[in-house]
């Protein structure tokens, strides 16, 4: 992969439909406020962000934060996480096809959506096949429509804001302190924001797997994370600011934040343009999870925490087994849904919902007890995290208080259970799998 591509992967990892079609869902929970929400869950990104820097760029690998865990804390921890994440991972892709599908046919009803899911599903396992160049250039075209189609919306945004537009009038600032005030339903509405607002980040850490496969991948690695915070202020925080000063929160329009904007604006086709755009970032995380996956499932078997057959290489150096391994559950899942609708996924989603806090708190104590080896050690990292270890300590509070605001709330605690129960189960089979290998004869 070339160093342009993992920048733009960087760039365009935590740009989906988490963006574009949940945004609405923050805004509608805390009103304006949820630019606070925002902040902090950026704030975390960042951390976490620049704590998998700088490992990746000390040791670049497919097995990352689960390579990174078994370092710091032994193999069971980095098999735990990394089979943690290749779960959410797998069932992940298979809500991607379905929804991508299912949004495709809003605006092209001419196939049925079983056929376009399956299709996708094809499609993506093909590009994955072919190498990790074709996975990156096609990762890289992705994520620059959704960076030129997020800065086209701020930009409308702004005119808009500022009555330059013609034929549409301009709603000012007044949005941000009508209907009840800056913050309308205070710090618990903020606090019930910023646990929809974070799961919108995940799949950031995509890039720490994908820097082993880079061109000089510790320079690289070090650009990437190096657009975390510029990403995360201008993508998301400008996209959210639009949208509030434009729509009141109290909009039912906000089901769909962007095409409100645009309609307010007078776009023509603003619905059909946003909901296109929507697709190609669900095609993208499909593509990007696949490929993260079957990378993490890789680097377990090279680690003999997942079968062997799984760590071979084509002569394009792609793990094909690790691949098909990674999309016989998205294929099998992605028909149980088709089946079953909005009965399977939704129980699946549920179980690994609250994975990426697991994979986020792992990484930042493992870089805790890593970085403090190395600096024993007398070790010079090539990146390093900002004011160690105060910066990781912070990283830990904040996912401490996201922690006990899930589980005050009903469904959320659910997920974090459900998850907190799956990741106690893997950790106990991985040991227990471990101990009875160890006891057969050689």
């Amino acid at each position: 992969m070339k160093p342009r591509q993992l920048v733009m992967m960087g760039l365009g990892s935590a740009i989906g439909a988490g963006l574009f079609l949940g945004s609405g869902v923050g805004v509608q929970t805390a009103g304006p406020a949820v630019l606070v929400s925002y902040l902090v869950a950026g704030a975390l990104v960042i951390i976490v962000m620049r704590a998998l820097g700088e490992m990746a760029a000390s040791n670049p690998s497919s097995g990352a934060f689960s390579v990174f865990a078994s370092e710091a804390m032994g193999r069971t921890a980095g098999a735990t996480v990394g089979w943690l994440w290749w779960a959410q991972l797998v069932i992940v892709i298979a809500a991607e096809s379905v929804g991508a599908a299912g949004l495709l046919a809003t605006v092209w009803p001419a196939l049925p959506v079983a056929l376009m899911s399956l299709g996708f599903m094809i499609l993506f396992t093909v590009i994955n096949l072919m190498g990790v160049k074709n996975f990156g250039e096609f990762e890289f075209w992705f994520a620059i429509i959704k960076v030129a189609a997020i800065i086209a919306f701020i930009a409308i945004g702004v005119l808009l804001v500022l009555g330059l537009l013609p034929d549409a009038a301009s709603p000012g600032l007044s949005n941000f302190t009508a209907h009840g005030g800056f913050a309308p339903n205070g710090w618990t509405g903020i606090g019930a924001a910023l646990l929809v607002v974070v799961f919108a980040f995940g799949g950031t850490e995509i890039v720490a797997v994908a820097a082993a496969e880079t061109e000089d991948p510790r320079h690289s690695i070090k650009r990437a994370i190096r657009t975390v915070a510029w990403r995360i202020l201008v993508f998301y925080i400008g996209s959210v600011a639009v949208i509030i000063a434009v729509v009141p929160w109290t909009s039912e329009a906000l089901k769909s934040p962007f095409a409100a904007v645009l309609q307010v604006a007078n776009i023509p086709g603003a619905a059909t343009a946003i909901t296109l755009v929507a697709v190609v970032a669900l095609l993208s995380a499909l593509n990007a999870n696949l490929y993260g996956a079957s990378r993490m499932i890789f680097s377990l078997a090279e680690r003999d925490e997942a079968p062997r057959m799984l760590a071979r290489v084509n002569r394009r150096q792609v793990p094909t087994a690790a691949v098909l391994s990674c999309v016989v559950f998205g294929f099998f899942a992605t028909l149980l849904e088709l089946w079953y609708p909005n009965q399977v996924l939704p129980v699946l989603l549920n179980l690994v919902g609250s994975t990426c806090l697991m994979v986020w708190t792992i990484s930042l104590v493992s870089q805790l007890i890593l970085r403090r080896r190395a600096d024993r050690a007398g070790l010079v990292l090539p990146f390093r995290m900002w004011a160690f270890p105060y910066m990781t300590w912070l990283g830990l509070s904040i996912l401490a208080v996201i922690f006990a605001l899930t589980l005050l709330a009903d469904g959320p605690r659910v997920q974090l259970l459900s998850t907190t129960a799956l990741t106690l189960g893997i950790a106990a089979a991985s040991e227990i799998l471990r101990r009875w290998r160890a006891r057969q004869p050689r």
